[in-house]
C-alpha cells in the first residue's frame, strides 16, 4: 500500500512520467501502469488455483475423514496431526501443511454451509405460553438445598411466572399450571413444553406425541392445545429459555436464604411482579411488560379452576397401619388394614383413598425414612 500511495502522489501530484517513476521506485512500466488506471489504492493477491499435486488424489479420503472426526464428541475428535499420521498410513507421500491447508478451507465451507439462520416467532395475544424447568440452589432453614423451579411464560405480552419445588414430578407440574393459570386468570390456546416424561410418553416422526395421559386430562381442563418441541431444539421456545436465565441472575443471585418454600415463592412472585412493571417490553417500546400483560388479559382463556392435579400409585397397608410412599411412611385408618388403597400424591399434601373414601390426609414428607402419624 505504501507503494501504491508513492505511486499515485509521483504521477498526479508531482506529475512525472511513467518511465521515470519506475527508475525511482525500481518497479516495471507494468505495475506502473496497472495503479494508474485502475485508481484502486490497495492490491491483494489471490491465488485462483491451488496446485496439490500430492494431495489431489487423496482429498476424497481427507474429506470423509474430516466429515467422521466433525461428527464425534468434542471429546473424541481427532487432532489434524493424528488425521495426517493415518492418511500417511494409507500411502500419502505429501506434507502436513496441505493438509492443514485443506482442512482450514473445508471447514470454512462447511460453516458456510450449516451456519444456523432463524425466524423470530410472532404470537397474537393469548395464543401461547412456555413451559421449562430449571434447577437452583438455595439455603432453606439454613440447608443447602438445590430446588427446581417451574417456569411459565406468557408468549405475547412476555409475563412471566416462576414457583419452586422440590422436585419435577407430575403433581408439581400440575400445581405450577394451576397456580400460573390463577395469577394470569386465565391461560392460552397453546402450551409449548420439552419432551419430559411427565409429559410425553412417546416421540414419533415429526410433531406427532404420544402424551401422558394424566397430562391431556390437564390440558382438557383448561382447554390448552398441548405441543412438543422438536428434541434439542431450545429455540423452539427460546422466551422461557432466557427467562431461566434472567431469574437466576435478577432472583437467586446472590444466594438466597429462607426459612421455608412457601417463604421463597412468596418472595419469587413479589420479583417476578417488580421486574414486569418496571421493565418496557421488548417490542412494544412504550408499554411496560405488565402493561402488556393487563392488555392481554382480555384475550386469554377464562380460568376454568383447579385441576384436581394428583399422581395415583396403588399401595398396601401395613399392620401397624402405616402405608409407604416415596420412602416415607404414613398412617391410615385401622379399618383400612387388609385391603389395597391408592396415594394421591399432591404437590403439598397426601390423599389416601380406599373404595371411594379417604382413610388419611397428611402434609407432604420430601425427606427419606419419615413417618408421618395422625392418631
Amino acid at each position: 500500500m505504501e507503494t501504491v500511495a508513492k505511486i499515485r502522489r509521483a504521477y498526479f501530484v508531482q506529475h512525472k512520467p511513467i518511465k521515470q517513476i519506475c527508475r525511482e521506485l525500481k518497479l516495471s512500466r507494468k505495475v506502473v501502469r496497472k495503479v494508474i488506471r485502475s485508481e484502486a489504492t490497495a492490491f491483494r493477491y489471490t491465488r485462483s488455483v491451488q496446485p496439490a499435486p500430492k494431495l489431489g488424489p487423496w482429498r476424497d479420503e481427507l474429506d470423509r475423514m474430516l466429515a467422521a472426526n466433525t461428527g464425534k464428541p468434542a471429546r473424541e475428535r481427532l487432532t489434524l496431526t493424528r488425521i495426517f499420521e493415518a492418511l500417511r498410513g494409507l500411502g500419502y507421500e505429501g506434507g502436513y501443511d496441505a493438509v492443514r491447508r485443506y482442512a482450514k478451507t473445508w471447514k470454512r465451507q462447511q460453516a458456510s454451509v450449516t451456519a444456523p439462520a432463524f425466524v423470530p416467532l410472532v404470537f397474537a395475544p393469548g395464543e401461547a405460553y412456555q413451559f421449562d424447568w430449571s434447577h437452583e440452589i438455595v439455603l432453606i432453614a439454613g440447608v443447602t438445598t438445590t430446588i427446581k423451579v417451574a417456569h411459565v411464560r406468557l408468549c405475547h405480552s412476555r409475563m412471566l411466572f416462576v414457583r419452586a419445588y422440590p422436585r419435577e414430578s407430575q403433581e408439581m407440574v400440575f400445581d405450577a399450571h394451576d397456580r400460573a393459570f390463577a395469577f394470569f386468570r386465565g391461560t392460552c390456546q397453546r402450551g409449548i413444553y420439552d419432551n419430559v416424561k411427565t409429559a410425553v410418553e412417546t416421540i414419533f416422526v415429526g410433531r406427532e406425541r404420544a402424551y401422558n395421559r394424566r397430562f391431556l386430562q390437564m390440558c382438557s381442563h383448561y382447554l390448552v392445545e398441548p405441543v412438543a418441541c422438536t428434541p434439542a431444539s431450545g429455540w423452539e421456545k427460546g422466551q422461557v429459555e432466557n427467562q431461566v436465565g434472567l431469574v437466576r441472575e435478577r432472583l437467586f443471585t446472590p444466594r438466597v436464604r429462607v426459612r421455608s418454600y412457601d417463604e421463597l415463592n412468596a418472595l419469587l412472585l413479589d420479583g417476578v411482579v417488580a421486574y414486569a412493571k418496571a421493565h418496557p417490553h421488548p417490542e412494544q417500546r412504550e408499554l411496560t411488560i405488565w402493561q402488556a400483560f393487563e392488555a392481554e388479559r382480555g384475550a386469554l382463556v377464562p380460568y376454568a379452576g383447579r385441576f384436581d392435579g394428583f399422581h395415583a400409585v396403588p399401595a398396601a397397608v401395613s399392620s401397624t397401619c402405616l402405608v409407604r410412599f416415596d420412602n416415607n411412611k404414613y398412617s391410615v385408618m385401622a379399618s383400612a388394614i387388609g385391603r389395597p388403597v391408592e396415594v394421591r400424591a399432591y404437590a403439598e399434601r397426601i390423599e389416601i383413598r380406599q373404595d371411594g373414601r379417604v382413610v388419611a390426609e397428611h402434609p407432604r414428607a420430601f425427606g427419606r425414612g419419615q413417618t408421618v402419624f395422625d392418631p
